[in-house]
């Protein structure tokens, strides 16, 4: 375990110093605005879907460093997907963080990659919403909703 903390605490570093895909993407065929109240994190993810796949999400906002590096790395995940794929990452991811804490890392899917070192985020329940915000954000982007909050 302690092995799979120090690739968290390294992931998560490198993310949140260099967020990847912090940007406004001008032509956004959606985009929502997400607020984690407790928080106070705030992001706005954007998204360009063409023929019916994610062809490039972006976020901007600010946040703690579990919410940047969750954004981050979920615009490095869904590219390329469709919107029934993206959901299914969803449900993954949010299965992974909403764990109870003595099954941590037993819901880290193949399909999750590097989305799997989340697994300790269920250990502190507080962070869940700081680690689902950009997610939600995004399912909500791909809807036509406006904004989203966690509470």
């Amino acid at each position: 375990m302690s092995d799979l903390r120090e690739l968290y605490q390294e992931v998560i570093l490198d993310h949140t110093k260099k967020p990847r895909n912090k940007r406004v993407i001008a032509d956004a065929t959606g985009q929502s605005h997400g607020v984690n109240p407790l928080c106070g994190d705030k992001a706005t993810v954007y998204v360009k879907v063409e023929d019916g796949r994610v062809v490039d999400v972006s976020f901007d906002g600010q946040g703690c460093s579990i919410s940047t590096a969750s954004a981050s790395m979920m615009t490095e995940a869904v590219r390329g997907k469709t919107a029934a794929e993206v959901e299914t990452l969803f449900e993954r991811f949010h299965a992974l963080v909403t764990a109870p804490s003595d099954q941590a890392g037993q819901n880290a899917a193949p399909e999750l990659g590097k989305l799997a070192v989340f697994s300790g985020v269920c250990e502190f329940p507080v962070r869940v919403k700081c680690a689902s915000l950009p997610w939600h954000t995004l399912k909500a982007a791909l809807t036509g909703d406006d904004a989203v909050s966690t509470e």
